[in-house]
C-alpha cells in the first residue's frame, strides 16, 4: 500500500506527455531558428514536455543532446525544431530551416560544417517525419537528402511583429541603438558571409555619393559566431555606415518601421525572417531573387541579383523615390498570410500524425513478431 504522503507527491507530478521537445533553443541567443522553436512551443507548452539541458556550450551541449536527451525521452516522440537532436533516436520529428552546412560548407568552419552535414543526413533518413519551413528548404531535402517529398511538411514561419510601431517606439528604439539620423536604409542579419553585406557595400559605395546626405546604411545584428561560421572579412569604411550590434526584442519594431527602405541581399535563405518582419511593419523591401525569398516576399518585393550592386544601387533608388512615410500596404498584406498561430497548429498536427504512425508501425512490429512465434 503506498503511503498518504507518497501519493500526494505522485500527484503533484508533472504530466508525463506523449510528445516531447529538444529544448537546447532555449538556452541560446534569440535568432532565426531559436525564435522559430520559441513561438511555437510557447503556443504549445499545455501539450508537450520541453526537456532542457543545464549547458549548451560546445562539446557539452552535444554530448547531451547525444545521451542525455533521448534517456529523458524515454520511447516518447520527439520533437527537434532546430535540425539537430540525437542520431541514435529513431522516434522523431526534425525541422530543416535549410541544408546549408551540405550545399555550402564554405560558408561555416570546417567542424560546424562537418559535423551538421553529418547530422543532417543521418536525421533526414531516419526521422519519422520531417517539416521545412519553406517549399524551397523541402525541394532541397528532396533533391540532395533523398528523402522522400510524402515525408515533409512545409509549416511557414510565422512574424512575432504586426503592424507599424508608434512614433514613440520608433524613437525608443532610434535613441537606445544611438541611430545618427532617423532618415536609413536598414540591413538587418547576422554578419556572416551568406548574408552577402559585401554586395550592399558595394552599393552603398555608389549610393552614398547620389543620396540626401542626411541618409545612412545601418547594418544591425551581431557579429557572426566564429565557431560556427569561421573567421569573416571585415567590412569597408565607408562614409555614413552604422553598426547597431545585436538587437534587444524590444526595439526590432521600432527599428523596422522607423527605416525608409529595407535591403536583404541575402545569397541564400531557408526562409527569411528579417524580410517577414520588416513586410510586417509596412516597410517597403528590396530582397534578393534566390531561395525562398519570393515565397515570402510574394508580389510585395522589388528583387535583384545578389550579386549585381548595380541592380541594388537602381533599386534603392526606384524605391527612395517613393513616398516611404507611410506604410506600404503591399507589404503588410503579404505579411499577414503568415502568423505563428498557424505554424503552431500545423506543427502540432504533424506531431500527432507522426505519434500515429509510429503506434501503427509498432503495432505492426509486434505482431510480426507473433506471427513468426507461431
Amino acid at each position: 500500500m503506498i503511503s498518504p504522503g507518497f501519493d500526494n507527491l505522485l500527484r503533484k507530478q508533472p504530466s508525463r506527455r506523449e510528445i516531447v521537445v529538444n529544448g537546447r533553443f532555449q538556452l541560446q541567443k534569440l535568432t532565426g531558428v531559436q525564435r522559430y522553436a520559441h513561438e511555437i512551443v510557447s503556443r504549445l507548452s499545455e501539450k508537450l514536455d520541453v526537456i532542457t539541458p543545464t549547458s549548451t556550450g560546445g562539446v557539452t551541449g552535444h554530448l547531451w543532446e547525444q545521451s542525455v536527451l533521448p534517456w529523458l525521452s524515454k520511447g516518447r516522440l520527439l520533437w527537434s525544431p532546430n535540425a539537430s537532436g540525437p542520431l541514435l533516436y529513431a522516434r522523431q520529428v526534425v525541422t530543416f530551416h535549410d541544408i546549408f552546412p551540405i550545399e555550402h560548407p564554405e560558408w561555416y568552419s570546417d567542424a560546424y560544417a562537418q559535423w551538421y552535414g553529418l547530422v543532417m543526413r543521418r536525421l533526414a533518413l531516419q526521422a519519422v517525419h520531417l517539416i521545412a519551413v519553406s517549399t524551397f528548404t523541402k525541394s532541397r531535402i528532396v533533391e540532395k537528402l533523398g528523402r522522400d517529398a510524402d515525408d515533409i511538411t512545409v509549416v511557414a514561419n510565422g512574424c512575432h511583429v504586426r503592424g507599424r510601431a508608434s512614433d514613440e517606439k520608433i524613437r525608443g528604439a532610434r535613441h537606445a541603438l544611438a541611430l545618427p539620423s532617423p532618415r536609413y536604409i536598414l540591413m538587418l542579419s547576422s554578419q556572416e558571409k551568406r548574408k552577402n553585406t559585401e554586395t550592399m557595400l558595394k552599393a552603398w559605395s555608389s549610393l552614398q555619393a547620389v543620396l540626401s546626405d542626411d541618409i545612412w546604411l545601418v547594418l544591425a545584428g551581431p557579429k557572426a559566431d566564429t565557431n560556427i561560421y569561421g573567421q569573416q572579412a571585415t567590412a569597408s569604411d565607408l562614409p555614413r555606415v552604422f553598426y547597431t550590434g545585436y538587437v534587444p526584442d524590444e526595439h526590432l519594431a521600432g527599428l523596422y518601421s522607423g527605416a525608409s527602405l529595407f535591403v536583404f541581399p541575402s545569397l541564400a535563405e531557408g526562409f527569411g525572417l528579417p524580410l517577414l518582419e520588416a513586410m510586417a511593419c509596412g516597410v517597403r523591401c528590396i530582397a534578393s531573387n534566390t531561395s525562398s525569398l519570393p515565397e515570402v516576399g510574394g508580389d510585395a518585393v522589388l528583387y535583384v541579383d545578389p550579386l549585381a550592386p548595380h541592380q541594388f544601387v537602381e533599386a534603392v533608388k526606384f524605391s527612395l523615390a517613393k513616398d516611404c512615410s507611410v506604410p506600404f500596404v503591399p507589404s503588410l498584406q503579404q505579411s499577414e498570410r503568415f502568423t505563428w498561430d498557424v505554424a503552431a497548429d500545423k506543427t502540432l498536427q504533424v506531431l500527432h500524425a507522426s505519434l500515429g504512425a509510429t503506434a501503427k508501425q509498432e503495432k505492426l512490429g509486434r505482431s510480426m513478431q507473433r506471427s513468426n512465434l507461431l
